[in-house]
């Protein structure tokens, strides 16, 4: 039996979160990373997410396997900084798998930036595990917009370590951390 226009529209206005119960209507979006440091590479694609969901939660993930150069605590604050007054953003660490994360966040969805081809063949992988383990949280791959398809953050760590100028590349709040990080 067909739906009327109505009844689908009606559907659809009634979000559910991964363990199926109603979300209050909120899309719920999570953008995993470590974020060490968070770059305008990462701000952008929060910026375009925001426009498709109506809470995107910056998750942190602490990652100390990965010996990063800010704390998690401190990653967290940043990112917190840096998107302080944006609506719909939130920040939150995380220390579990990310679609464990994303289920305790009520997220329809995971955000992925995809810079080129050399990042494919992870976030392929991990898509498909993540998948596996979560069917119902879908994830969506942005692609940076051209300027910042090239920028990493560990270029962001090699320029500071090597005092090159960073304003181009991450927000002021991180440049003032990085340089303060790493003042001999």
């Amino acid at each position: 039996m067909r739906k009327t226009k109505s009844e689908v529209r009606s559907q659809r206005s009634e979000v559910r979160s991964p363990e199926g119960g109603a979300t209050g209507g909120q899309r719920i979006a999570v953008y995993p990373g470590s974020f060490d440091p968070l770059t305008l590479g990462h701000l952008d694609v929060v910026k375009r997410a925001v426009h498709l969901f109506d809470k995107v939660i910056v998750g942190v993930a602490s990652r100390q396997e990965k010996h990063p150069l800010f704390s998690w605590q401190e990653r967290v604050r940043l990112a917190k900084e840096v998107v302080k007054g944006m609506d719909g953003v939130t920040v939150q660490g995380f220390d579990c798998l990310l679609v464990e994360f994303a289920r305790q966040q009520h997220a329809q969805a995971i955000i992925r930036g995809m810079r080129a081809v050399m990042d494919f063949d992870y976030e392929f992988q991990m898509a498909l595990t993540n998948r596996k383990l979560a069917p119902t949280v879908e994830t969506i791959f942005f692609v940076p917009s051209e300027r910042y398809f090239y920028l990493s953050s560990s270029l962001v760590r090699e320029l500071a370590a090597k005092g090159g100028e960073l304003s181009c590349f991450v927000p002021d709040p991180v440049v003032k951390a990085l340089r303060r990080k790493l003042a001999r």
